[in-house]
């Protein structure tokens, strides 16, 4: 299997992520953060992702640090269990609704990081929860992972349903993108032979 662990410690946050590419969809999640809990189980979901999060953060100064962090173990984690990227699908897109929300992600493998981001929140917090975390978390991992990754909110109105489209699309598309080609075999799905 697929599979990677990271820590990451530092003066704002404790960090330990597992991940396992080719699993079933389970989660073990615990931040310190109920909203980003529920994004990172989405993950998990409908990427058919085993993922284990365990987070201890400066949470009396603010969730920042503490979501930031968990999108670079997590992107960390992402690359190292990919490997050298044999055989997989490399692209991939998932257009995820939410009742009036409805969010396309856009995903390349590539090895070159980068983050478009079009989603436009009609409220600064879900909850407690900052909604401009979502772009710091998905920042993080993009970068971290290595992938040129693509985020737009088409339209909706609710703040909660657009984050979840945006965590639910980069399962999907992430799902599809790590998926093995079999017809790849153990070739790297680029001209430079490397990703």
């Amino acid at each position: 299997m697929r599979q990677a662990s990271i820590t990451r410690t530092t003066k704002e946050t404790d960090i330990a992520v597992s991940i396992a590419i080719d699993g079933a969809g389970k989660a073990g999640i615990e931040t310190g953060i109920g909203f980003l809990d529920h994004m990172l189980e989405q993950i998990a979901k409908h990427g058919l992702m085993d993922l284990s999060i365990r987070a201890k953060g400066d949470l009396h100064i603010d969730a920042h640090h503490t979501t930031e962090d968990i999108g670079i173990a997590l992107g960390q984690a992402f690359k190292q269990a990919l490997g050298e990227k044999k055989g997989i699908t490399r692209y991939a897109h998932a257009y995820v609704p939410l009742d009036e929300a409805l969010t396309r992600v856009v995903v390349d493998i590539s090895g070159r990081p980068w983050l478009v981001w079009r989603v436009d929140f009609p409220t600064e917090k879900i909850g407690t929860f900052d909604t401009e975390l979502v772009h710091e978390f998905f920042y993080a991992f993009a970068i971290n992972a290595g992938l040129t990754l693509h985020v737009e909110t088409l339209y909706g109105r609710n703040a909660h349903h657009i984050a979840e489209t945006c965590f639910k699309a980069l399962a999907r598309a992430l799902r599809a993108a790590a998926a093995i080609d079999a017809r790849l075999g153990d070739a790297i799905p680029s001209t430079k032979g490397a990703l």
